[in-house]
């Protein structure tokens, strides 16, 4: 008993002990034991530490680089540097957050060759040059506002034309047809291109055509005038149009349209396989009505506004003729309840979106704005209300 005794007293000594060791380093809990430790930022792993730095802005990378070794290691390992965007814009004249110029450097010198998918926002020619001229891996390429011009676009397909797949440019007016046909000659892996009318040209479709080239899965056009009266917009051939849709016919091709009425003559002319058409600006009865009558291919179709006239005939004409019509937005047009319903009733229940304004419906002697939301919930297959206009 007695040696019993002195085992259990020892025990209790030996636990009273570690406690008070141990009150540091734990945390006692009725169910269980937590253990507290200071985290070891230098050892956490590599790709958790890249994945982390992939969601720091730029300049936040680059101070995080300087905690320890292991995190400027990281900071330098290629995959951190497939995706990239550059600003570099005059303060006086850009509100945009301007790229530090070293740091622009140091990834340039680094990391030309892992670059994979860059955006470029910048009034300096000679550093999108010397991407392009370091760059041997390019596959995604985005342009904005930024003075890139035909020599320069030649060193872009020197060095990449075996891997660049996706081209978009917008606010890029040194850059001619020829420029632009250039790259299309060279890049026959080119799978996505963004770009001005102004740039698109017969000779474009075609290249974009050829049996070297693969199939294209996007072609965005944008269709702009600042001056009204002023531009001058040419016509894209039937024949090339025919051409291209027959060597990609699956191409998604979209078109943005920001034009004057009196602007619209050159277009909708003949058939033409735009699949995403968006009107950005008023646009008429009469060329919502050519729409119908040249877009079959037509898959979504936005009108930004048209009018006082109601739009009846031309959407039923539509309807009629674009059969893959799936997704439709009106904003500041007019259309009896009537020919709408009639609309919906002939697109049925392949249109997934529906997108119109309260204020675009016109009651007549058949429907009125309550009747309206049952009749074409019911055509649809799913319940569906016009869009409010807000309060605010």
């Amino acid at each position: 008993m007695k040696r019993g005794r002195k085992t259990n007293e020892a025990n209790n000594s030996s636990s009273g002990e570690t406690t008070e060791k141990e009150t540091k380093r734990y945390k006692v809990t009725e169910k269980k034991t937590i253990v507290v430790q200071s985290p070891d930022w230098a050892n956490l792993l590599q790709d958790v530490i890249l994945q982390v730095f992939q969601y720091l802005p730029l300049l936040d990378r680059a101070h995080a680089s300087q905690v320890c070794r292991s995190w400027n290691q990281v900071f330098h390992m290629p995959d951190l540097w497939r995706c990239f965007e550059f600003e570099l814009n005059q303060p006086a004249t850009s509100n945009l957050r301007t790229t530090h110029p070293e740091l622009i450097k140091q990834i340039i010198k680094r990391h030309s060759n892992h670059l994979q998918y860059v955006s470029f926002k910048s009034h300096f020619i000679s550093a999108l040059t010397v991407v392009f001229v370091n760059s041997k891996s390019l596959s995604s390429l985005k342009i904005d506002d930024t003075p890139v011009d035909d020599p320069s676009l030649k060193v872009l397909v020197a060095n990449n034309s075996d891997t660049l797949k996706l081209l978009k440019m917008s606010s890029c007016p040194h850059v001619s047809p020829a420029g632009i046909l250039c790259v299309a000659d060279q890049c026959h892996g080119l799978r996505e291109l963004a770009l001005n009318y102004h740039l698109l040209s017969d000779e474009l479709l075609l290249a974009l055509s050829s049996e070297k080239h693969v199939r294209l899965e996007h072609l965005r056009i944008d269709v702009v005038s600042e001056n009204p009266g002023q531009t001058q917009f040419h016509t894209i051939q039937k024949s090339s149009w025919d051409a291209f849709i027959k060597h990609s016919p699956k191409v998604n091709l979209v078109m943005y349209f920001f034009l004057y009425e009196e602007e619209f003559d050159p277009f909708f002319r003949y058939e033409i396989p735009v699949t995403h058409l968006y009107f950005g600006r008023s646009v008429s009865k009469d060329v919502l009505g050519r729409v119908g009558m040249t877009c079959p291919r037509l898959v979504e179709l936005v009108v930004c506004a048209n009018g006082l006239r109601p739009l009846d005939e031309e959407l039923i004409c539509i309807a009629e003729r674009c059969k893959y019509l799936s997704a439709v937005g009106l904003g500041e047009c007019e259309v009896s309840c009537s020919a709408f319903v009639e609309f919906v009733k002939m697109c049925g229940g392949r249109l997934s979106q529906l997108s119109i304004m309260e204020e675009v419906l016109i009651p007549d002697q058949k429907y009125n704005l309550e009747q309206i939301h049952w009749e074409v919930s019911k055509h649809l297959g799913r319940v569906w209300f016009p869009d409010m206009m807000p309060t605010w």
